[in-house]
């Protein structure tokens, strides 16, 4: 496998791990500022980068709101805001990292209505770009994808964009299909 023109068994592990960043389902912010857990992407970030990538990431406007800004600290892991706000705090982190490739880990999964829209849109510009590897359960997050695997047992048992793997027999079609019958599903 290539990273750039050069094989990725020549790079050491941490020249390596420079060209990705990750956002998972469990995001994971340390006890500090809002600033810092941000600048964790990029150390020495003057605040003006941080609020950058902060209003790219959609959530600058809710930090600004908090009694301290930027400089407001968030307890271990987080736990002083919603999951979506910790979400997009961590999104503005990769962004601040502007690595080649992204991983995106059920990134959306536990999301909150009300962070939805803001937090899809933070991916999106957390994207552009980018090489984008998702993991996801929901099949809305990959109907757009250039390539889907779908695994079973560990392995990949088939892969194409949505519409081909809409034409195949196979999990994937199953999935989607079981999907569409559930959202018609009436409790009477």
């Amino acid at each position: 496998m290539l990273l750039g023109d050069k094989n990725v068994k020549e790079y050491s592990y941490d020249s390596l791990i420079k060209n990705f960043s990750f956002v998972f389902q469990r995001t994971y912010l340390f006890s500090d500022t809002i600033a810092n857990n941000i600048r964790f992407g990029k150390p020495n970030a003057a605040i003006e980068e941080v609020m950058e990538a902060a209003k790219k990431a959609r959530c600058h406007d809710f930090i600004m709101a908090l009694p301290e800004g930027y400089d407001t600290m968030i307890g271990e892991g987080g736990a002083s805001i919603s999951g979506g706000e910790r979400q997009r705090i961590t999104i503005a982190r990769a962004i601040m990292k502007d690595s080649p490739i992204i991983i995106l880990d059920e990134a959306t999964a536990n999301v909150d209505p009300e962070n939805e829209v803001q937090l899809t849109e933070a991916i999106e510009e957390l994207t552009k770009n980018k090489t984008i590897i998702m993991i996801a359960h929901r099949l809305k997050t990959v109907r757009h994808a250039d390539q889907i695997l779908v695994l079973d047992g560990g392995k990949i048992v088939q892969q194409g964009k949505h519409e081909e793997l809409m034409k195949q027999e196979g999990i994937y079609r199953s999935l989607v299909s079981e999907r569409e019958k559930a959202i018609h599903w009436k409790v009477g």
